[in-house]
């Protein structure tokens, strides 16, 4: 299992509507997702400043899966009027991934 945690950032003004939108995510990008081995995914904010983590099994393999999941580009679409942090799903890596330094379980 690999844990990934990622950092972005949210548009100012467009915060409220951004967690909003969060509260309904389609099931479809669910259910992609869970396809794709990830699970435990969490979006956290601190004002503009967005924290997610997620575990998957591969995410390379999570990755590619989710950049042939239209449910996938289509939310990427809508999110780039939410995000100041660019996110391109056709990248081998779209996110600005963290590096763990520490992990007690």
């Amino acid at each position: 299992m690999q844990r990934i945690a990622f950092r972005l950032r949210v548009k100012e003004d467009r915060l409220e509507e951004y967690k909003a939108i969060h509260q309904e995510v389609w099931p479809e990008l669910l259910a992609d997702m869970r396809a794709a081995s990830i699970r435990n995914y969490s979006i956290f904010a601190r004002g503009p400043e967005l924290f997610g983590y997620l575990e998957c099994d591969d995410w390379e393999a999570a990755s590619a899966a989710l950049s042939e999941s239209d449910a996938n580009r289509r939310w990427q679409a809508r999110m780039r009027d939410y995000l100041a942090t660019p996110v391109d799903p056709d990248k081998p890596e779209p996110l600005e991934r963290l590096e763990q330094v520490f992990l007690m379980e």
